[in-house]
């Protein structure tokens, strides 16, 4: 299969290199088109635009920061849409609204495409190693056709239903999953450390008892040695973007969500504190700051 690639940030770059290296035909498109040099110079082939990845490709893969970004790049007058050949695939990973997800399903389906959301689960150094999760949605052949390629990138693949939307609903549930994590860490990091104990000792007890889920280890690791700066890491930008969209599709579903309403709130205080760019595990610094502790800046 012949394979394009729009959005090569700090998730879709390592993402793209091992399609190259499983030995795929792969052709890469980003805005600042320096990104791809390094995967040109080990075989890829640079497109134009998003319309010119899609011109001979049997699948398309696409992770980019945000709905209008996707939209851009999928129906904007340069975009995938516009060349993708009846019967191939769009392949999404990015973590979208609810909205804009039907709005990919129900427009390639007007163009004779098909579409497929594979939303992932992991930071880029899990991308880098190949150990993502996937979770995909959508029609079950296309869904079967592309797991190869998905494997390549990603240690294991769950497939979520055939409508796309149930793996973007998913992503932003699971994402929500990891904000209240953080919070609720954060609480317990903060009154210990007011205590007198060391977050430190606090978190080797957790992660050396009933709490060594991954989720506990990596994100409790960066929250009590204040690494809040990692390039490439998530930021409080992107945390409060997945946030109010998981709170809006609580809406459309009529599920209320007050935790989520909780790390909303979080993330738009991190924000007003100068924090927007930081890793998202910044919050533990809101909490602290409740608690009446110094900041690492002090």
């Amino acid at each position: 299969m012949k394979i394009g690639f729009v959005g090569l940030g700090a998730m879709g770059h390592p993402m793209a290199r091992r399609l190259l290296e499983a030995g795929y035909d792969v052709t890469v498109w980003n805005r600042t088109a320096g990104k791809a040099d390094d995967l040109v110079a080990k075989g890829a082939h640079r497109a134009a635009s998003p319309a010119d990845v899609a011109v001979d490709a049997d699948v398309v893969f696409s992770i980019l920061f945000d709905d209008a970004s996707t939209e851009r790049a999928t129906f904007g007058s340069d975009g995938l849409a516009s060349t993708l050949k009846a019967g191939a695939a769009h392949v999404c990973c990015s973590t979208l609204s609810l909205d804009q997800a039907r709005r990919l399903r129900d427009g390639h389906a007007r163009h004779g495409q098909v579409y497929v959301s594979a939303n992932v689960l992991g930071r880029p150094p899990a991308a880098e190693a190949g150990e993502l999760f996937v979770m995909v949605a959508g029609p079950a052949d296309s869904c079967e056709k592309i797991t190869p390629l998905l494997e390549a990138f990603g240690k294991k693949v769950f497939v979520v239903g055939d409508d796309p939307v149930q793996a973007n609903l998913l992503k932003l549930s699971l994402n929500f999953m990891i904000m209240s994590t953080i919070e609720q860490m954060a609480e317990v990091f903060a009154i210990n450390e007011k205590s007198g104990t060391d977050p430190h000792t606090v978190f080797d007890i957790m992660t050396g008892s009933f709490f060594d889920a991954p989720v506990h280890r990596n994100y409790g690791k960066l929250m009590v040695d204040h690494a809040y700066d990692k390039p490439g890491a998530p930021s409080v930008t992107l945390g409060l973007k997945d946030t109010e969209m998981f709170l809006a599709a609580g809406h459309d579903y009529r599920v209320p969500l007050p935790y989520a309403s909780i790390a909303r709130d979080r993330f738009l205080a991190a924000i007003s504190a100068g924090d927007a760019s930081r890793d998202f595990v910044v919050l533990m610094e809101r909490v602290r700051q409740d608690a009446g502790l110094r900041s690492p800046r002090d």
